[in-house]
């Protein structure tokens, strides 16, 4: 059911924690299932230098919080805002069709924090891609 990469992240998660005095802080939650992550952003000249996260949900959320973090770190702020829920799900080997909606959360949840980030510094957020929240799944391709 779980790849080996998702077992991994769930059972040895990565920057688990809080950062104190963080730059950024994103939260964000899914009331469908009761998942609920928070990431803290330490940013160095426009560069992500650490990121830690509490997540209270699932093994999907957890390992996707986990890898979220490992894919934004030692990355510009631009570089970490592109990743979306689909390089999570990538870069975990993939996710169940009904646990994808965790990497969703892993995605809005950098963008939260990204955005605290700016406003912060008087700069304007960035605009969020509007999402269906009935259906987070990514299109697939039926070719």
């Amino acid at each position: 059911m779980y790849s080996e990469k998702v077992m991994d992240h769930f059972t040895n998660p990565r920057n688990v924690g809080e950062i104190e005095d963080p730059d950024g802080v994103g939260e964000v939650g899914n009331p469908v299932c009761g998942d609920i992550m928070k990431i803290y952003l330490c940013i160095r000249d426009d560069v992500i230098v650490d990121v830690k996260f509490q997540t209270f949900g699932c093994g999907a959320a957890i390992a996707s919080s986990s890898m979220a973090t490992e894919l934004i770190k030692g990355k510009t702020i631009e570089e970490a805002w592109a990743i979306t829920n689909e390089a999570v799900v990538t870069a975990l080997d993939g996710l169940p069709p009904e646990k994808v909606h965790c990497s969703l959360l892993a995605e809005e949840g950098i963008h939260k924090a990204i955005n605290n980030y700016r406003i912060r510094n008087n700069l304007p957020p960035l605009p969020e891609e509007k999402r269906n929240d009935e259906d987070p799944t990514p299109a697939v391709d039926q070719r």
